[in-house]
């Protein structure tokens, strides 16, 4: 069989001009056209005034006294709650107030478990946190990736929590999503 290379030497420059075209089709021909900017997320808020609850533990049990200390994204305060003989919680968040919000927990002063917990609402949907030294290691995992982003968070979960890749998704991990960040079960 003998095929001639003429045919393909005489569209090589059809070819090249086609791929020329779709090059500037591709990167716009100009850099006038080119965008400006970073990629705009939209903000989270709590529609309206949302209670936050849930418990605080320590290493080896509840802690049951002591002050919680919710702030806002910019550091602002919103709440606070004084723990008294028990480990639960309730604090109500304002309406319209912007994600993330951080909420502290701070140990009576001869406490035996005097550790300060943290824990990271990312999510408006969610309104069951509870603080505990895992919360407090992602939190700080999550700060070091760059801050409180939703993205951050469940990276640092995933690399604290040893969990069999059986046991999970595409997105994170199976079960409760109402024990965000550290409450798996």
């Amino acid at each position: 069989m003998n095929v001639s290379i003429l045919p393909l030497k005489k569209l090589f420059p059809l070819f090249l001009l086609a791929l020329l075209i779709a090059a500037c089709n591709l990167t716009g021909c100009s850099n006038t056209d080119k965008q400006t900017g970073s990629v705009q997320q939209a903000v989270k808020k709590f529609a309206q005034p949302t209670t936050l609850q849930g418990q605080v533990i320590g290493k080896n049990q509840p802690i049951k006294t002591g002050q919680i200390i919710v702030t806002g994204n910019k550091g602002q305060l919103l709440g606070q709650v004084v723990l008294q003989d028990s480990n639960h919680y309730q604090v109500v968040i304002p309406a319209h107030t912007e994600l993330p919000v951080v909420l502290r927990f701070y140990p009576e002063p001869n406490s035996p478990e005097a550790e300060q917990l943290v824990v990271v609402v990312v999510e408006p949907t969610l309104t069951q946190y509870d603080l505990s030294p895992l919360t407090t290691a992602i939190a700080k995992k999550a700060e070091a990736l760059g801050g409180y982003t939703r993205t951050n968070l469940v990276m640092a979960a995933e690399s604290m929590v040893n969990a069999p890749d059986a046991n999970k998704t595409s997105t994170g991990f199976r079960g409760d999503p109402t024990t965000q960040y550290g409450g798996w079960h």
